[in-house]
This record gives C-alpha cells, sequence and structure tokens, in this order.
C-alpha cells in the first residue's frame, strides 16, 4: 500500500514538473518584473489581513502568507527560466511552507499530542523533500540515458560508415555527426 501511495506520488510530483516546463522559459522580463511585484502586494495584502487575528491564529496567518509567497516566488523563478534547478526549489519551497504552518499550528497543543503533532510535521517535511530529490533524480537518470541512447546509435551509425571509402566514408561521418550532435 505505501510502495503504490509513494510511486503515486513520484508521478504527480514528475507531472507536475513536466507541466510546469511546458510552460517555463516563455515569460518575457517585463512579464517576470510585474509577476514580482504582484506577489509582493499579495504578500503584504495577506500579511495584513494577518494584523486582525491574535494569539496563534495570527502566527498560523503569517506563516501560511509567508510560504504563499515563498512557493510564488519560486514557481516564477522556474516560469522565467525554465532550469531543473529551479523546478527542484518549487518542491522545496512547498515541503518548507507546509512544515512550517503545520509546525505552528502544533503550538496550540500541549503535552503528547504537541509532541506528536510536531514529529508528524517534521515526517510529512521529510517526506516532501525526499520527493523532491527523488524526481530530481529521475530527471538526472532519464538525461543520461538520453545521452548513453545517443552515444551507443552514434557509435553504430560510425560504424556503418566504416564500410564505406572515400569521400562517401567522410560525408557518412559528418552525417552521423549532424545527426547526433556530435562535434
Amino acid at each position: 500500500m505505501n510502495t503504490l501511495r509513494f510511486c503515486k506520488t513520484t508521478i504527480a510530483i514528475a507531472a507536475l514538473f513536466a507541466a510546469a516546463a511546458s510552460q517555463a522559459a516563455m515569460m518575457s522580463k517585463t512579464d517576470y518584473s510585474a509577476a514580482k511585484d504582484r506577489i509582493s502586494a499579495d504578500y503584504k495584502a495577506d500579511k495584513s489581513t494577518c494584523t486582525q487575528l491574535s494569539g496563534n491564529a495570527k502566527d498560523i496567518c503569517l506563516e501560511q502568507a509567508k510560504g504563499k509567497e515563498a512557493v510564488a516566488r519560486a514557481e516564477l523563478e522556474y516560469s522565467y527560466s525554465g532550469k531543473d534547478k529551479d523546478a527542484n526549489k518549487v518542491a522545496v519551497a512547498k515541503a518548507d511552507a507546509e512544515y512550517h504552518v503545520a509546525k505552528e499550528k502544533c503550538d496550540d497543543l500541549a503535552g503528547n499530542p504537541k509532541s506528536v503533532c510536531v514529529t508528524e510535521a517534521q515526517a510529512a517535511h521529510t517526506k516532501g523533500l525526499a520527493d523532491a530529490k527523488l524526481v530530481k533524480k529521475v530527471d538526472d537518470a532519464k538525461k543520461d540515458a538520453v545521452s548513453d541512447k545517443t552515444d551507443a546509435d552514434f557509435k553504430v551509425a560510425r560504424e556503418k560508415c566504416d564500410s564505406l571509402a572515400g569521400d562517401a566514408q567522410a560525408s557518412c561521418i559528418a552525417a552521423a555527426k549532424a545527426r547526433f550532435n556530435k562535434g
């Protein structure tokens, strides 16, 4: 059962990164700056809403506002750059935000229930960070596999060129280099 949930979670995260990757690097500098300003404005508005609350409810509200801002900034950065490193930062920001809010909610409890709540929050955070690492490693493994396949196909094409001679062999090798991006 846990393995099935783990696989589903991993697939969901990979799908999230794939969907975000399709939108990545399509943002102009002007759009990026405007989005950054909007995120700051949203954070200020969310933060001002929290001033109406008191006690731990206010603390929870502030953590939610901070987390929302951090996730939005990470998503914006990824949308702008399209880099895998930034995609991973989105997953980490989400895990961190959820952890800080969950931990703050534990302050309403006392004794063993509070201890259990904090431990559960830490476990969820650890799992979220592990999922982010897993997707990163899977992505790296895919890149390595593609590279290995390309290298193998290039070797086959080059070997086929060895049966030719002279200009035919030279043009065959040049075509193979061009086809497999080998300089």
